[in-house]
């Protein structure tokens, strides 16, 4: 298990090497990410500076508590806070990015496809289906926000407890998104997804946790997504390599035209 999640990180790595091999491409997929940060930010900033006044709100039973005491209680869910709104920031960053950057990220997905090797004849879902897929996306990550709220809340345990819990959900719920586009190209089922992903759980929480904590670096999330993007055409390939299903029936759309070399090296 731990090799495997190690080999999930190490995926994510490889989605790097694009820089060498396509650094136009990798460049144009900083715009949309770039783009979805500052609208994140927007947000964010005023939820960080009103964070006094929110934990004053929700623990009015602690007014009469001596110090140090209230202001440890107040600290620690000022922390538990900023856990959840992180969870769900780097949720929505995903989806904004992948929304407004379709185009680029297409182009990206197919890249790595045909270096590959045996590139799908479909594409990988159109500008709706990723608006949908985003969507999706945001509720999923209020829900686990939620979730991380709850567990923070948890005396004693629940400060360690909720960023830990952040962390593996979004990483997972992040993996499982960002290789849609690979999937989706080759028509699979829910079903088809579902044995891939218990096939790979630990490779999966490798690849999505280290994308993740990538997320929580300044800057990060733009540099990473990109690479991301690269590394989950990886993952999904080398899911349907472990699982045996690389030759799955795809779609019998007719080979498009390939993508107009916009910013391609």
């Amino acid at each position: 298990m731990i090799r495997e999640f190690a080999a999930g990180i190490r995926t994510l790595l490889r989605g790097f090497g694009l820089w060498r091999t396509r650094p136009g491409l990798m460049v144009l997929g900083l715009i949309p990410a770039i783009i979805a940060l500052i609208l994140l930010a927007a947000a964010l900033v005023p939820l960080i500076i009103s964070l006094p006044s929110v934990s004053t709100w929700l623990t009015p039973f602690a007014e009469g508590w001596l110090e140090p005491w209230r202001g440890l209680l107040r600290s620690a869910v000022s922390f538990v806070i900023v856990a959840a709104a992180l969870a769900l920031a780097s949720v929505v960053f995903s989806a904004l990015t992948l929304t407004i950057g379709d185009p680029f990220y297409q182009r990206i997905w197919h890249a790595v496809e045909v270096d590959l090797g045996d590139a799908p004849p479909a594409d990988g879902g159109s500008f709706w289906s990723a608006l949908g897929e985003g969507l999706r996306l945001v509720l999923l990550g209020i829900l686990i926000a939620i979730l991380v709220l709850l567990i923070g809340l948890i005396p004693a345990v629940g400060g360690f407890l909720g960023p830990i819990a952040g962390v593996v959900l979004t990483g997972r719920l992040l993996a499982r998104e960002l290789t849609g586009r690979a999937f989706d190209a080759r028509d699979l089922s829910p079903a088809d997804r579902a044995v891939l992903f218990s096939g790979s759980r630990a490779r999966v929480l490798g690849f999505g946790v280290a994308t993740q904590l990538c997320f929580l670096i300044p800057g990060g999330a733009v540099a990473i997504m990109p690479a991301a993007v690269a590394g989950s055409t990886m993952l999904a390939r080398d899911m349907l390599t472990r699982a045996g299903t690389a030759a799955l029936p795809t779609t019998t759309t007719p080979t498009p035209p390939p993508p107009a070399p916009l910013g391609a090296s």
